[in-house]
């Protein structure tokens, strides 16, 4: 059997379109897929192949704004660095707002459906994907979530996701702190009272060990809101912190982290553990050392060392003279992840070939590391140990090791 060098021959791939050449390497491993979806546009030339609409949903407003910027920009600097396209076709990114509710979501993705998407991503908010669900699923086009992921969404067979699921994020730190935490230690634990803490803290615990009397005191809940005041949690800080506790264990992202964390550094100077969305993008350019020390877990660390990262985070650097964060970093691989499922349904795509075809693609070599989807349609991918530290002037999530992986 010929291998793939043989078959172009050493000589011509180095003279052929780039591109090009990737897309006959694909066509080797996917003969029998292009033929069970009835395309025999696989030959197609790639400079001949048709615009493709691809309908981005985030926030443009309100205290999750910031990460939706950082999704929006992931995913464009991966058309930046594909000639603006995705499987070959030229892309029209249509973009929606989420807004902050499952209303407003469900509003956005009817009208990208109306305009005729092949493909949806983005979505921030878990209530907003939870609300979501049966639209996308009975307009049966694919949805890469690129950051909401909750642990009820099951059995879903057009919603995929390049995140995480939130209760892994619990998992690895409460594998972590169960051999951390001294014998006589204790954990507050302080969640907003939203659609995601539930799966953090289930999460958390089962790793930890419910029956555990270090994390046995009661989870304090803090009403949400879209914009916190100076005071806003500090008296439920107080009350979580009535038994002294060893350490914090949180989960806040965005305005809502900054503020909690200032309120709860006035009143505690021990450890607190998160999921890394906690210090995440412009918060931690806002707590300045309040962040010093907070230890989090997350699927990506900006310093990892592999030649993906290494583009990715140079050129996303380059073009917005920040670090990427998990977000920017999920969102690029759900372009990348649209990218191989539409090259492998040939020339001209059906939003139900791009769905089977997501289900082919195998690993993805992501600034994360390398990773799969699982049967859920998340990642399986490895959890990292960040501790905020000093970088000169700026505080930077340092990678400390690997926890886990999960998925």
């Amino acid at each position: 059997m010929f291998s793939p060098a043989t078959l172009l021959g050493r000589n011509s791939v180095s003279q052929m379109n780039r591109r090009r050449a990737l897309q006959l390497l694909a066509a080797l491993g996917t003969t029998g897929f292009v033929a069970g979806c009835g395309s025999d546009n696989d030959a197609e030339p790639t400079v001949n192949r048709g615009p493709v609409k691809i309908g981005l949903i985030t926030p443009q407003a309100g205290g999750l704004k910031s990460i939706g910027d950082d999704i929006t920009n992931g995913f464009q600097l991966f058309l930046d660095l594909h000639d603006q396209r995705l499987g070959g076709h030229p892309v029209d990114l249509l973009t929606a707002d989420e807004g902050d509710t499952a209303k407003t979501g469900k509003a956005a993705v009817e009208g990208l459906l109306k305009q005729g998407v092949l493909a949806l991503t983005g979505v921030v908010n878990s209530a907003v994907m939870v609300g979501i669900r049966d639209t996308v699923e009975q307009a049966r086009v694919p949805l890469i979530g690129s950051n909401a992921s909750p642990s009820s969404l099951q059995s879903v067979f057009y919603i995929w996701r390049t995140s995480y699921v939130l209760d892994e994020a619990g998992r690895a730190l409460g594998r972590y702190l169960r051999d951390q935490l001294p014998p006589n230690g204790r954990v507050a634990i302080v969640m907003p009272e939203n659609v995601a803490s539930p799966d953090v803290v289930r999460g958390f615990r089962q790793e930890f060990g419910v029956a555990d009397p270090r994390i046995s005191d009661p989870v304090t809940y803090t009403s949400p809101t879209p914009t916190p005041g100076k005071t806003t949690y500090s008296s439920d800080i107080t009350k979580a912190l009535a038994k002294e506790p060893t350490a914090v264990f949180c989960f806040y992202t965005g305005s809502a982290a900054v503020e909690f964390i200032k309120q709860l550094r006035e009143k505690f100077s021990g450890p607190i553990y998160a999921p890394g969305f906690l210090t995440e993008g412009t918060v931690l350019d806002n707590l300045k050392d309040n962040a010093l020390g907070i230890q989090t877990a997350l699927n990506y660390s900006a310093d990892l060392n592999n030649t993906s990262n290494r583009v990715f985070a140079s050129a996303y650097r380059k073009k917005h003279q920040v670090t990427p964060t998990t977000y920017a970093m999920a969102s690029y691989d759900a372009a990348q992840v649209l990218d191989q499922a539409i090259q492998l349904t040939g020339g001209k795509p059906t939003p139900q070939q791009v769905n089977l075809a997501l289900g082919k693609i195998g690993q993805i070599d992501s600034p994360r590391g390398i990773w799969q989807f699982n049967q859920p349609r998340t990642p399986q991918q490895k959890w990292y140990l960040r501790e905020v530290q000093r970088d000169g002037q700026v505080m930077s999530n340092v990678l400390i090791n690997e926890l886990a992986t999960l998925g």
